[in-house]
């Protein structure tokens, strides 16, 4: 059990997280386009920066709209919106790029991105899990 400072177990929890990724990802989408993991590599690498970009963009210009409407409390609603405007612009952003590399149809690319999802929904829960056993947050001082 290690214990981190947030902005060192931030940067350790996206690095880890994103590094396993690329390597699962590639085997995932090598499996879904019937070709090797080397040659799905590249994609696996784009798409995970793509999602740490869109990540950081898409937070950041969300907290803006909460602070403007001065929203005080994410609800499950907000929690909601919030995961499906995400997904699907994330889902805008990748699937072209998926039918351009892999040259195939718009439907074989969203499905291939729908895998994607479903794999990363259960990763994202695990070695979260995982990560928070392994790297503790700093303790609070007692006062």
């Amino acid at each position: 059990m290690f214990y981190l400072k947030p902005v060192p177990r931030r940067i350790a929890y996206v690095t880890t997280f994103e590094v396993i990724a690329i390597f699962f990802s590639s085997l995932l989408l090598s499996g879904m386009s019937h070709g090797d993991a080397a040659s799905s590599l590249p994609v696996a690498v784009t798409t995970s920066v793509v999602a740490v970009v869109w990540n950081y963009i898409y937070n950041t210009l969300f907290e803006r709209w909460e602070k403007r409407n001065n929203i005080q409390k994410r609800t499950l609603l907000i929690r909601i919106v919030h995961t499906l405007l995400f997904e699907t612009m994330f889902i805008i952003l990748i699937v072209p790029f998926f039918m351009w590399y892999y040259d195939v149809g718009l439907v074989k690319a969203f499905m291939m991105e729908i895998g994607l999802i479903t794999f990363f929904f259960v990763y994202a829960f695990v070695f979260t899990w995982l990560f928070d056993r392994l790297f503790v947050r700093e303790p609070i001082p007692a006062t």
